[in-house]
């Protein structure tokens, strides 16, 4: 690392004018109001500002409206006429009540909370024409017409899902998992090619070919609740706002382990409180997006301000991700009081990315995790996420910070790469402890790692406070 050297054989030192010192300290005052504003105390600031939508005090029954809880019936007429009629009437509660009711696509509508009642399963169809004709999503990070969502909003405001009840996906490798194995290769990759080439989005057609669609999905939607429901088998992602604000994801169980079945994926999100959730999945319990390589940099949504908090993450790729779809940026992320404990939970906190990627991710605070085992690291910034393609945008990644992080087994605690010419910066962990860690850290391209009161397998760590290779 350069440093400078400065010659004071011929210096003459000179008082400076006292308006020059008070100006200096003002500069260096608003600094350090500035820093203490970009950690936990913004963190207050930002859940002051998100609040969950309030409804009318009507009720609407699905059965009222042609829905039957026999299992068999077709229930989607009935279920979307109630939301329809809820929605005219001003808003209200949509209750679907004890029973199982299988349906296809439902479409969420302003102002109306769709009520899951306990002994409540709303089952979907695996019959893909069932979320046809296509709408406009993301899929994997590339804007498209593809299926519909299985519960699906298009710029609507103060929606909501809640209850006690189970919407059930009904994945499986019978069906909407076997298109990943089989069939999804070529239309994921037309698709990235048509999103690298600036292809018109009306023109990604999508409906009837084989891109899983996600569980549930608001869209351009803002003020949205999802509370105390049950979550399984999802055919892909099963919870995935995207280009949405004031998101609170309360008191949710996800469970599916099918391919991709990440549990809540904020995609190009702001103001976003995920909290009490309990996670068992395929893939990332939680993972925060912003869009994918060229896509994304026409879009240029970043997500920001997102708070995750008391949540339980078993299986799964990773606890708590950023990316691999991050072009667009995150910032400003605060996780804590979460445990995470499965020896199928790859990692605890992986932020992952690369040159066909780039963006950046900045402002990451985690404090008082508690870690049973994970497969790989506790904490992992990859800039060499897995590509087919060699990019020229280089990711920034900095200012991460752990406080109060333990684990009780993992294979490495620390596994930071970055690039040579974008080294990640300033990663900051305080009174962390990682036992039974099987392998040393694999630390490369890191610029100002800071060790205060870290202990790897009861040793004290150090950094040295400079580059890390």
């Amino acid at each position: 690392m350069h440093k400078m050297r400065i010659n004071r054989a011929n210096t003459q030192v000179r008082p400076y004018p006292q308006s020059i010192i008070i100006a200096v300290c003002a500069v260096l005052l608003s600094g350090c109001i500035s820093q203490t504003n970009s950690g936990w105390g913004q963190a207050d600031k930002i859940l002051s500002g998100i609040e969950a939508p309030q409804f009318a005090a009507r009720d609407f029954n699905v059965t009222d409206y042609g829905a039957v809880g026999d299992g068999k019936t077709d229930c989607t007429g009935g279920i979307n006429k109630a939301i329809t009629a809820a929605n005219k009437a001003g808003g209200g509660r949509v209750v679907v009540p004890a029973g199982t009711f299988l349906t296809g696509a439902i479409y969420l509508k302003s102002n109306v909370n769709l009520y899951i009642s306990q002994d409540a399963v709303v089952k979907f169809s695996t019959d893909s024409n069932q979320y046809l004709p296509a709408v406009f999503t993301r899929w994997e990070g590339v804007e498209c017409m593809n299926y519909s969502a299985l519960i699906y909003a298009y710029k609507e405001k103060n929606i909501a899902v809640t209850g006690k009840g189970t919407l059930d996906g009904q994945g499986s490798n019978d069906n909407w998992w076997k298109w990943r194995r089989d069939f999804q290769r070529q239309d994921r990759q037309e698709l990235f090619t048509q999103g690298r080439d600036g292809v018109a989005v009306e023109q990604r057609l999508y409906g009837g070919k084989y891109l899983r669609p996600s569980m549930v999905e608001p869209v351009k939607c803002r003020n949205i609740l999802i509370e105390g429901i049950k979550i399984i088998n999802g055919p892909f992602w099963h919870i995935h706002p995207v280009l949405s604000q004031n998101i609170i994801v309360r008191n949710v169980r996800v469970e599916g382990m099918g391919p991709n079945n990440d549990g809540c994926d904020p995609e190009s999100c702001k103001d976003v409180l995920i909290e009490g959730c309990y996670f068992d999945t395929g893939d990332d319990c939680i993972a925060i997006k912003s869009g994918r390589n060229n896509d994304a940099r026409r879009v240029n949504v970043p997500s920001e301000n997102i708070i995750i908090r008391n949540c339980i993450m078993k299986a799964g790729h990773a606890g708590v991700a950023v990316g691999s779809e991050m072009t667009g940026g995150a910032r400003n992320i605060f996780v804590e009081k979460c445990t995470m404990d499965d020896p199928n939970l790859d990692r605890g906190f992986r932020l992952k990315t690369n040159a066909v990627r780039g963006g950046f991710i900045e402002n990451v605070y985690i404090r008082n995790i508690t870690i049973g085992q994970v497969k790989q690291a506790v904490l992992a910034i990859d800039f060499n996420y897995p590509d087919i393609e060699k990019g020229e945008y280089k990711p920034a990644v900095r200012n991460i910070n752990l406080e109060n992080v333990t684990s009780r087994k993992s294979k490495n605690a620390l596994f930071l790469q970055g690039f040579e010419d974008a080294p990640i910066m300033d990663v900051t962990l305080k009174n962390c402890t990682f036992d039974n860690a099987a392998n040393p850290d694999v630390i490369s391209n890191v610029k100002n790692l800071v060790l205060d009161n870290v202990k790897i397998n009861g040793k004290l760590a150090t950094a040295n406070n400079t580059d890390a290779d």
